[in-house]
Order: structure tokens, then C-alpha cells, then sequence
């Protein structure tokens, strides 16, 4: 499959880098795009793709020359960069968060199926071995019904991740849930289906003079089943992330996925057999002067890979990507942000 799918890339920072490796191994990265000239010729020239300024301006000179355009640009974004490029015949690969509002979420799905073109949002936690485990044993029933629902983000983001840059905007990044834990809010619509918040406390403790938003929240919901959720965040650990965990109560057991990044089993009390046997994730994602999500990108494109040519099964939809922003709207609104 390698050289024969082609890729166009727009955004050359950190998260454009690590897609621009793993490209190279699936096929060739025809050309890369950032309004900051500087950084596309840089990326032009270290994978040997063709340099543009402007997205607009690639999609039309390119046009019946690319399969698969990959969006790691700012997160508000997304959703107009994504449309110009299913437009343009293109496959989408976007980063997440899907966008900014169900709004724009429902723009890109409509384009796509306009289009007839795929659409994937990155969603690599959903790889992590304990993460397939436990989806497993919910699949097949062997907690029982589901009481209630833990999920902790405990991360650390210092004032200099912020410094001089779109993060901590409420135009191009929109706020902690969507820029650092759409993948954790991900994982409980995956597992457990549509959440309403019924409850949301929102406060910027640390961050008042960098970011627009809150670095801290609480939420409580309930799940269309009657399942109880509480969801506690922050990114105001003390010097390095600590915690990323989804703690779940069932009548038949009780199961902790943990870790600082959701790629640990830590706790499991359960009826039937334990689960044994994890194969050892990836390492998290190195930015530098900070830590992201597990390194499973190439098991996305691994996945992509056999959609587009061996007619695989996407392990997750745009529309699962468009119901967790739907769901953090949710919490947005009912802290009284107006979309």
C-alpha cells in the first residue's frame, strides 16, 4: 500500500510532525501547508513535498492529486478546512476535536456525505490495550448493569504552553475539555452512549491572565441507560500530568482504567475471569516542554489504511466524533457560554 496513497498535510507543528513521519509509511505526503512560512518550508523541504501558504490555494492547484488531507491546524479550524477539502475530492483525517460546535460537526458530516468521501477524527486512545479490554467486557455484557461512572483528568499545563499562541483562545482552541480531554470524553460515549449533563462547575483558578476559558471543571450527567456520571478535570497539577482514569461501578464488577493517560489497568474486581494478558501500550506523545495522549497514531493510520483499500471498519465515526462536541456544548452551555 505504501506510495500509492497520497497525502496533503495542513499544519506543520508539533502534531503535523508526527503525522508527517508516520505518512512516509503509508504512502507520500505530496504537500504541506501553514500560514507561517517559515515552518511550511521547513516541513517542504525535510519530507520533500510541495509548499503552500494557503489551504485554499493547495486543495485548487492539487485538485485530482491528493486522497487523503490530514487537518492538524488550530482547532477552530478544523471544520472550514475539512469542508474545502471534501469539497475539493478529498478523504479528511482531522485532528481532534471534530470542531468547535455541533454546528460545524454538522457541516463536515453533510459535506461528506455530499462528497461521498470519508471523514476520520483522531481518537487514539481508543487503542490503548486496557481501553479495547474494557470495551470488550462491556460489549459482552460481563459487568452487568452499569451504577455510575468516574472519569479524571488530572493534567498540567504551565502559563508557557499558552505563551504567544492561538491555545487558551476561545476562537481557535475553545476550552480545556475540547484542546485536552475531548479524547477522554470520547471514550465515555464510546463505551456507554449519549451523556446529558445535568450539573457543571467551571472555574479558572491558575490561568487568569493566559487563557479565556476554565482550567478546571466538575460535571455530573446521566446516561440514556440511567447510568450516573461525574467527570472531574483540571489542568492544574502540580509540575507534570498525574492522572487520566475512567473508574466504572457495574453490578457483576468494578474496573479502573488509569494511568496518567488511560494506558493502565488499575483496579479490577470482577465476577466472572480477570482481565489478563494486556499487551504494553505506546509511550505518550513528547511536545517538548509538555506530555499529550498515547503515541497511537500509527494504529490510526493503520486503521485508515484498511478502510480506504481493504474495506475495513472504521473504529470510530464522524458521528461519534460530532457527539462529544455535542456533549462538551453541553457542558459549555449549561455554564452559561453562548455558541
Amino acid at each position: 500500500m505504501k506510495n500509492h496513497t497520497r497525502f496533503a498535510l495542513i499544519g506543520c507543528g508539533r502534531i503535523g510532525g508526527r503525522h508527517a513521519e508516520i505518512i512516509g509509511q503509508h504512502g507520500v505526503l505530496v504537500a504541506v501547508c501553514d500560514i507561517d512560512e517559515q515552518r511550511a518550508n521547513a516541513f517542504a523541504e525535510k519530507y520533500h513535498a510541495e509548499k503552500f501558504y494557503k489551504h485554499c490555494e493547495m486543495l485548487a492547484a492539487l485538485q485530482g492529486k491528493i486522497d487523503v488531507v490530514v487537518i492538524c491546524s488550530p482547532n477552530g479550524l478544523h471544520a472550514a478546512q475539512s469542508i474545502d477539502a471534501l469539497e475539493h475530492g478529498c478523504h479528511v483525517l482531522c485532528e481532534k476535536p471534530m470542531a468547535l460546535t455541533s454546528r460545524e460537526a454538522d457541516a463536515m458530516m453533510e459535506a461528506s456525505h455530499k462528497a461521498g468521501k470519508r471523514l476520520w477524527v483522531v481518537k487514539q486512545n481508543r487503542f490503548n490495550p486496557p481501553v479495547q479490554a474494557v470495551k470488550q467486557m462491556l460489549d459482552e455484557g460481563r459487568l452487568g448493569k452499569i451504577f455510575s461512572v468516574q472519569l479524571n483528568c488530572f493534567w498540567n499545563r504551565p502559563e508557557d504552553y499558552y505563551k504567544d499562541s492561538w491555545k487558551g483562545t476561545l476562537d481557535l482552541d475553545g476550552g480545556t475539555l475540547y484542546t485536552q480531554f475531548s479524547h477522554f470524553v470520547d471514550l465515555l460515549i464510546w463505551f456507554f452512549g449519549k451523556l446529558t449533563p445535568t450539573a457543571v462547575q467551571l472555574d479558572n483558578f491558575h490561568h487568569q491572565n493566559t487563557i479565556q476559558f476554565e482550567d478546571t471543571g466538575v460535571v455530573i450527567g446521566r446516561f440514556s441507560s440511567g447510568t450516573i456520571a461525574s467527570i472531574h478535570y483540571t489542568v492544574n497539577a502540580y509540575r507534570q500530568n498525574m492522572e487520566g482514569s475512567i473508574t466504572i461501578f457495574g453490578e457483576r464488577g468494578t474496573v479502573k482504567i488509569g494511568g496518567q493517560y488511560l494506558n493502565e489497568l488499575d483496579y479490577q474486581q470482577l465476577e466472572g475471569e480477570p482481565i489478563t494478558g494486556l499487551a504494553t501500550g505506546n509511550p505518550p506523545n513528547q511536545y517538548g516542554s509538555y506530555v499529550g495522549s498515547m503515541s497511537n497514531h500509527p494504529l490510526v493510520y493503520q486503521n485508515l489504511m484498511e478502510v480506504l483499500h481493504n474495506n475495513g471498519s472504521m473504529i470510530n465515526s464522524m458521528e461519534e466524533a460530532a457527539a462529544a462536541v455535542e456533549l462538551i456544548e453541553g457542558i459549555y452551555c449549561m455554564a452559561g457560554r453562548k455558541f
